[in-house]
């Protein structure tokens, strides 16, 4: 059997009374209030959602603990208050995840102070879990660490989502349910101003070759690192710069033998913070902080970053032996900071700011600046306050710790498997990233014995999730779905092999020809490998660092 794909129609010459330019999980979350609202809203992406800062970010739902050194309370608590939030509605995809804070004799940071933080930290939130770190687990740690230093360990609550890309999933459909237009590999070529104001918006489709024009009451700049950018190509005149970009690098590490089951949260050598997170059925090791002016799309991560990255794990965990050869890959984004003249991007603010552009000659355009992931959807509330629309705040949510759900989740598992004739393992990884959805998925699969097939043979994640990301939650390249969608690609044992058998099972049913095939996976491929680096091993910094 072959699953096809509805063509889009055509956008020229249509009315938006909101019109949001950038698809990551700001711009998402500010589509999905305004049509919540009642308005008619368009999102437009130039590449995918969430391919950029959203998929390149360190995957923590945090109230910040570092953002109390430098009194960010309004900040802190706000994030605090989001998180809670997400670990109620979205339990699937954000989880508890205990941190234990490290110090040691060299640490800038006074036990003292740590101990003040970390007091405040857990009086203006709350445990997210009912789990603390047991003494056995503490002394296993300390075993792992480098003997040489004295250590001290302060534990603490917050929380992860893996895949924030499988969120922006989530929250896109829901816009398009509140009556969104979206349109992902559609790049806007300027913003239409006409007697200082903004008119509306002229694309180009890059999937289908047209350009189009449409009209907007309204235009909201959700593009991240790239928001000056659009500014420049729509003529606005702009005193300063809006965003001062802060490129943050990550490493992937296999999961070594003293590999900590909590995350940590440390310094490296030059007092900066990092974390070691398990992530995956993986390890990562972020982030770093380098200004970094250029094409956001461009952005990879430097050999000196992934040198401090795994000198900084090395030091940490001296008795696993870590090399540049356990590097699985490497990756980067550019974060949207405020611009300052500040050189120093740890002293920037990670606050959002809502900027005006009636002064600049454009009334009616905001641009967003800043942003984080915990804080997405009360910075998409805000926005839509700004032009005017009626947004509730929602209910207060009691503070501490989740219900437990395992029993329900068990029983959920066990349906899913039945309807769609699936193994428990299959079922239990489309409820982990489907959520609710799942069961649609599930009856999808009972269609053929090819929906039902693994996607690749080192996942029990089957064909029928991404066929079903083809047909509702709007993927039109094999890297929107093996990436995001449904991001296998990102495991520990994909391979190019792997990328062709997943193109053969999912071009199967999707009805590729051989040429459809071909194109699929030299572009997947192409993505992948731009987005996850492959550590060049022949540098003699990585080698040193591993010493």
């Amino acid at each position: 059997m072959t699953l096809a794909v509805k063509p889009r129609a055509p956008l020229d010459g249509q009315h938006f009374h909101v019109a949001v330019i950038g698809g990551g999980i700001n711009g998402v979350a500010v589509a999905r209030e305004c049509a919540r609202a009642g308005k008619r809203t368009l999102l437009v992406e130039q590449n995918d959602f969430a391919s950029g800062t959203t998929s390149r970010s360190t995957r923590i739902i945090h109230g910040g603990l570092r953002y109390l050194e430098h009194a960010e309370l309004g900040l802190v608590r706000e994030s605090l208050r989001e998180r809670q939030r997400l670990l109620r509605e979205r339990s699937h995809l954000v989880h508890p995840l205990h941190f234990v804070l490290l110090m040691n004799d060299k640490s800038q940071r006074s036990a003292l102070k740590v101990r003040v933080g970390l007091w405040l930290y857990q009086r203006l939130g709350a445990k997210t879990s009912t789990r603390d770190t047991t003494e056995m687990e503490l002394k296993r740690l300390e075993r792992a660490l480098d003997a040489g230093r004295r250590w001290s360990f302060f534990s603490y609550e917050d929380a992860q989502c893996e895949f924030p890309e499988r969120l922006v999933a989530e929250w896109l459909v829901e816009a398009m349910e509140a009556g969104t237009v979206v349109r992902n590999h559609a790049e806007v070529l300027a913003v239409d101003i006409m007697h200082g104001r903004s008119r509306g918006l002229l694309l180009r489709d890059l999937i289908t070759g047209r350009d189009e024009r449409i009209d907007a009451g309204w235009v909201i700049n959700c593009t991240g690192p790239w928001a000056d950018r659009l500014c420049q190509r729509s003529s606005l005149r702009m005193t300063k710069p809006m965003v001062g970009g802060v490129r943050g690098s990550h490493i992937i590490l296999p999961r070594f033998a003293a590999a900590p089951n909590a995350a940590l949260y440390t310094e490296a050598a030059d007092g900066r913070p990092i974390f070691v997170l398990p992530w995956n059925d993986q390890m990562m090791v972020g982030t770093t902080e380098v200004p970094d002016s250029g094409d956001p799309s461009r952005t990879a991560p430097a050999a000196e970053e992934i040198e401090y990255l795994l000198r900084a794990a090395t030091q940490l965990f001296p008795k696993a032996k870590l090399s540049s050869h356990d590097i699985k890959y490497a990756f980067a984004g550019v974060r949207p900071l405020p611009y300052t003249s500040d050189s120093r991007p740890s002293a920037v603010t990670r606050r959002h700011f809502l900027h005006d552009h009636a002064d600049d000659g454009a009334s009616r355009m905001i641009s967003v600046v800043g942003g984080k992931l915990t804080t997405a959807a009360s910075l998409a509330r805000e926005c839509a306050r700004k032009i005017g629309l009626s947004v509730p705040e929602p209910k207060i949510l009691a503070m501490g710790p989740g219900t437990n759900l395992d029993p329900l989740l068990d029983q959920a598992i066990v349906e899913i498997a039945q309807t769609g004739s699936v193994s428990e393992e299959s079922a239990r990884g489309m409820v982990e990233w489907h959520g609710k959805h799942a069961m649609a998925v599930a009856r999808l699969a009972m269609v053929s014995a090819e929906l039902r097939a693994p996607i690749c043979p080192h996942t029990s994640h089957i064909v029928a999730e991404v066929v079903e990301a083809y047909r509702t939650e709007c993927a039109v390249t094999l890297g929107d779905v093996l990436l995001r969608r449904v991001p296998v690609a990102l495991g520990p044992c994909w391979s190019e092999s792997c990328s062709r058998e997943a193109a053969l099972r999912i071009g199967a049913v999707m009805g590729w020809n051989e040429h459809d095939m071909g194109a699929n996976l030299e572009a997947f491929e192409m993505e992948r490998t731009g987005f996850l680096r492959k550590v060049q091993r022949n540098s003699s910094a990585l080698h040193a660092a591993a010493d």
